[in-house]
């Protein structure tokens, strides 16, 4: 059984808030993106055809209310594929599309500055 091993990804002052980097992660693609100070990490992969999920726009949507208004919220939060448009919270992975689908997602640390991915 494979054990969850640490991989420098970047310093964290490479990745300012609302920029994302793409690494090598242990022989997979993969980006780190900065939402606000938090780092998160995701496979390069998009879940529904495959394509360079890291590589599209990090957006926001528009977010439930209780009337009817359209409202942009979850500015930064989000990645959409370059390909079919899939949006997916860079947080946990989930697709706005359908719950059941996730990309993958990596647990990131920060210690001394540098960012590290657990693959």
């Amino acid at each position: 059984m494979k054990t969850n091993t640490r991989h420098f990804a970047c310093r964290a002052d490479e990745v300012p808030p609302g920029e994302r980097v793409l690494c090598e992660l242990d022989g997979k693609s993969g980006g780190v993106f900065n939402v606000d100070g938090e780092f998160y990490a995701l496979h390069n992969r998009c879940p529904h055809r495959g394509g360079a999920l890291c590589l599209g726009p990090v957006t926001g949507t528009n977010v439930h209310t209780e009337g009817f208004e359209y409202v942009y919220g979850d500015e930064g939060r989000l990645i959409r594929c370059a390909w079919h448009g899939w949006e997916f919270e860079l947080a946990t992975g989930k697709s706005l599309a359908d719950p059941a689908v996730r990309a993958k997602t990596f647990a990131v640390t920060v210690e001394d500055g540098d960012v590290f991915v657990v693959i």
